[in-house]
């Protein structure tokens, strides 16, 4: 199979290895990969998906567990998926960056339009499989990784109902609401998890570096805090899975803008990494060819900049204004 995203070497560490999913192949509801346990009670229908990137290990560890412990709801149902499995199943922990995709970024997909269309490609097949299995799910949890190192990040759309959802659940602590992306829609966006009169709810948590061993533990704690505040699992079943350890009050981002370079001499500020907050209006973000980019607020938060191989029309960070 030939992977058309970026290849070649990586310059991070490789420290995770993807588990072996074939013992989920089946499933129990008609589409590969993707298993649904119905507790026979009333209650909502839970998702925890992984791998919507093929390489974002982090999740796909998670779900496995799950599995392995045999976790099932106690009121309404939980479904543990695993998305782009044709890209997953193309690692290479010598060419780590080379399996995101195998056609398109599966999620850039989730339109109506889109997935109604004519279009075909690996990843739109696969989204339609999947398709009736979303539709039903009431609160999903789509778990990611990032390819720089970042810390975690939960991502909850631009509605209010993700924000509460996402401080409910508490972790991470840096909360980014935005409105997806020009070039495709996201999962979590799809259907009432972006309509603000649907009782539905997503959130997309971004858990570190993707091959980052710490990334494996905030995909755990996730999972745990996002299973126990929808009720799906025996809350003492989830706090024997949590950290203990009390928890920074949430930081609500609301994204703005994404800065993209004129140039491919664009320097952020020396020492500048992701979820930087730079305190005051005016102040200066980075230079493109020299020329001062400086902040448009006050408590501006650069989320996912990307500070090698810059070239003129990418897209080098965004920002969002801090809640206080």
């Amino acid at each position: 199979m030939t992977i058309k995203s970026a290849s070649g070497g990586s310059p991070y560490k490789v420290e995770l290895t993807p588990p072996d999913i074939s013992a989920h192949r089946a499933g129990n509801c008609g589409v590969n990969y993707v298993t649904t346990f119905d507790s026979g009670m009333p209650g909502p229908h839970v998702m925890v998906n992984a791998v919507t990137h093929g390489n974002e290990i982090c999740g796909a560890i998670a779900v496995d567990r799950l599995f392995k412990m045999n976790v099932r709801p106690i009121r309404g149902k939980l479904s543990l998926s695993f998305a782009n499995v044709d890209a997953y199943h193309c690692w290479d922990s010598l060419h780590p960056h080379a399996n995101r995709y195998v056609d398109e970024d599966f999620n850039r997909v989730w339109a109506a339009a889109t997935l109604d269309g004519g279009r075909n490609s690996s990843e739109l097949t696969r989204a339609r499989a999947m398709r009736p299995v979303i539709d039903d799910v009431d609160l999903l949890l789509d778990i990611h990784s990032m390819h720089d190192p970042h810390g975690p990040l939960m991502i909850c759309g631009p509605l209010d109902k993700g924000v509460e959802f996402a401080q409910a659940v508490g972790i991470p602590e840096f909360i980014v609401s935005d409105k997806g992306h020009a070039n495709g829609t996201r999962m979590r966006d799809y259907g009432g998890f972006g309509d603000p009169a649907s009782s539905k709810n997503a959130l997309l948590v971004e858990c570190g570096q993707h091959w980052e061993q710490a990334a494996e533990s905030v995909a755990w704690q996730t999972v745990w805090r996002f299973l126990r505040q929808t009720g799906c699992v025996d809350r003492g079943i989830a706090d024997q899975q949590l950290d203990a350890t009390p928890l920074p009050a949430p930081k609500v981002v609301r994204v703005t803008d994404a800065l993209i370079a004129s140039s491919a001499d664009y320097r952020f500020r020396a020492g500048t990494q992701g979820l930087d907050i730079i305190a005051r209006r005016g102040d200066v973000i980075a230079h493109d060819d020299g020329v001062p980019v400086l902040s448009p607020y006050d408590n501006c938060v650069l989320i996912m900049p990307t500070l090698v191989h810059v070239k003129p029309g990418l897209t080098v960070v965004r920002i969002g204004q801090l809640a206080v």
